[in-house]
């Protein structure tokens, strides 16, 4: 499909105006009401996008610790400082990229798109390179640190103009909410892809535990390094197999969003509106109360699911003993998640977004209390898997389509201020990223201090109980304090469908002030 035909030369006020206009990616306009409705080729080709991000995000999420500790045989501190330093210069990178793709200009391909296509080879590379041991004795921190933070770098220049997208691929909420349904299935089937691919592909290579580790021996790096140096090769090649067929996936939901999705120049007819500063907006941004108290609300339950994410492996192998099984109960766990977002996508819609941010994200406290409360059991933690799936699939979804919401009150509230969409994606995004760098950072850095033993088939108890802790008190914690939030958040069915009407009036008085402009200056004579 031709990508740009008409997104120079018709504007969004211009389709509101004129129904018979098609453009080339088939966003028609209904008959009945004259909105811009989105095909549902439209909203697969824009929902694939959003699978590197989640791909890559998981593979990171869930092996990234581990990888550096009994692969790459670092030991805890430095890995601590890896995942720590990356993921805060992660969270800088958003308002940061925020602020360029704010500035953008519009380009044939659009505003957002170009930022897409431009970061993907690059961000593959460095992705790459993330997952390689190179053959040295020092330095193996820095190698790590800096292909991390440049990766994510990177992958930030991907997902923040697709976030932002979302408020441009149509003017009308209930199209919007439907794209981001679309978007979240593809994204926790993007989340199960990563998890199935890292997990198999490493599993079946994985390099055994040293059973001969005692409890108060300290064995060094090189010499764990030689006794299993055979079987940690084929491991680390695992590793690289996996990153391979990763990038290529990438690539190819890469071009799929580029070719299947059009850009919207306008999705409010506020072309013609004065711009301002950055900073300004941040600040107009930072002080409008709804999208504060819904930034809290993902910022708590984020942390809690990201903890989880980033030390179940290790719960699974050490604490469960299900050496061999954690990757198939991590694979579980997402494949659950995708399975269930339509039940939510449904639920949202009968029963109100708030009712179901609370039903779907408190689901997963019992479920947490009972993986670290019962003895070990493979048949019960599979089905706990299952049903913690469940529950992320509602944080998966419901934070996320919330946020347009605040954007359509924000832009009722302030209608002279356009294009503020990325400010509200990036910062959406950097608050979690911060926090859960530190989460990352301070959980690797508690193993530490609790005694783990790199490789070790056995783990001191005190390594026992940290896990128990990163795993359950601590996310259940951040997840009633995150509910707290979203109990203040004040958009709630009644007021998203007053705003939805305030906008379609907004539009259709700006589009009959146009049309009247547009017949007095065809009327006045020269």
């Amino acid at each position: 499909m031709a990508k740009g035909e008409g997104g120079e030369n018709c504007s969004a006020k211009e389709l509101l105006k004129s129904p018979e206009i098609l453009n080339s990616d088939h966003i028609k306009l209904d008959k009945n009401n004259g909105k811009p409705m989105l095909s549902v080729c439209n909203k697969i080709c824009y929902a694939i996008g959003g699978a590197p991000y989640q791909i890559t995000g998981s593979a990171i999420g869930f092996f990234l610790q581990i990888y550096l500790l009994d692969v790459t045989l670092l030991d805890p501190f430095n890995a601590s400082i890896i995942l720590f330093v990356g993921r805060a210069w992660d969270a800088i990178t958003d308002p940061t990229v925020g602020f360029f793709v704010s500035r953008s200009k519009w380009m044939k391909f659009g505003r957002l798109l170009p930022w897409i296509v431009m970061s993907t080879p690059f961000a593959v590379t460095t992705y790459l390179l993330m997952w390689y041991v190179p053959n040295i004795s020092t330095g193996k921190l820095f190698w790590y640190l800096i292909f991390y933070c440049l990766f994510q770098t990177l992958m930030t220049c991907f997902h923040v103009p697709y976030s932002a997208l979302t408020m441009f691929i149509s003017n009308d909420q209930t199209e919007r909410d439907s794209a981001t349904a679309y978007r979240m299935t593809v994204e926790v089937l993007g989340t199960v892809l990563g998890t199935a691919i890292q997990g198999q592909i490493v599993g079946n290579s994985n390099a055994p535990c040293i059973a001969s580790l005692e409890l108060n021996l300290t064995v060094s790096s090189e010499e764990i390094n030689i006794t299993h140096q055979i079987s940690l090769e084929q491991t680390r090649k695992a590793y690289m197999i996996a990153a391979g067929v990763i990038c290529i996936i990438y690539v190819i939901c890469a071009a799929v969003l580029f070719y299947g999705v059009q850009e919207i120049r306008d999705t409010h007819g506020k072309s013609s509106k004065r711009a301002i500063p950055f900073f300004q907006g941040l600040k107009m941004v930072m002080q409008h109360g709804p999208y504060v108290k819904l930034i809290l609300g993902f910022l708590f339950t984020s942390l809690a699911f990201m903890l989880l994410e980033g030390n179940f492996a290790l719960f699974c192998i050490y604490t469960l003993g299900f050496r061999d099984h954690f990757q198939n109960i991590l694979l579980l766990i997402m494949l659950s998640a995708t399975l269930t977002i339509p039940f939510w996508q449904w639920f949202l819609s009968r029963f109100g977004k708030k009712t179901s941010c609370y039903i779907g994200i408190s689901s997963a406290i019992p479920f947490l209390i009972l993986i670290v409360t019962i003895k070990s059991n493979l048949v019960v933690a599979y089905l706990v898997s299952v049903a913690a799936g469940v529950s992320v699939a509602a944080a998966f979804l419901l934070s996320w389509s919330m946020l347009p919401d605040v954007i359509d009150d924000f832009n009722l509230k302030y209608p002279d201020y356009p294009g503020l969409e990325a400010i509200f994606y990036s910062f959406y995004v950097f608050f979690t990223k911060f926090a859960s760098g530190v989460s990352l950072g301070v959980s690797t850095l508690s193993l530490d201090f609790a005694g783990y033993l790199t490789r070790g088939c056995v783990q001191p108890n005190t390594v026992d109980t940290t896990l128990k802790i990163l795993v359950c008190p601590l996310p259940v914690a951040l997840i009633l304090v995150g509910l707290f939030f979203f109990k203040l958040y004040p958009i709630d069915e009644e007021t998203r469908r007053k705003n939805k009407k305030l906008l379609e009036d907004l539009r259709i008085n700006e589009s009959d002030t146009d049309s009247s402009d547009t017949y007095s200056n065809k009327s006045t004579p020269v």
